[in-house]
């Protein structure tokens, strides 16, 4: 991407940001819902055209900012699966006790 893109894309994304916002159309849930997988698609990008640090720093970033967005259903997630060992262990009738 040549500078002159790169200013014609940047003022594209900063125009359509005003115009959103003259029209009361506030877009910062989505955006920071999708930005982690922007990181991470500019990330495995960066890894296919040979930039490794670049390209495994954004996938790093993303892949944290991820991780902090879906929290709450990873807490979900690990308590059905400790609620499920805790109900086989109970009703296991093996003949090891503990």
């Amino acid at each position: 991407m040549n500078g002159k893109t790169l200013i014609g894309v940047v003022s594209i994304l900063i125009g359509g940001l005003l115009a959103l916002k003259f029209l009361n159309i506030h877009i910062g849930a989505i955006f920071s819902f999708l930005l982690p997988f922007i990181l991470i698609g500019c990330g495995f990008i960066g890894l296919k055209n040979g930039r490794k640090t670049f390209g495994t720093i954004f996938l790093v970033i993303g892949a944290v900012m991820l991780l902090g967005k879906l929290g709450g259903l990873l807490t979900l997630i690990l308590s059905i699966a400790l609620i499920g060992a805790g109900i086989y262990m109970v009703s296991n009738k093996s003949r090891y006790h503990y």
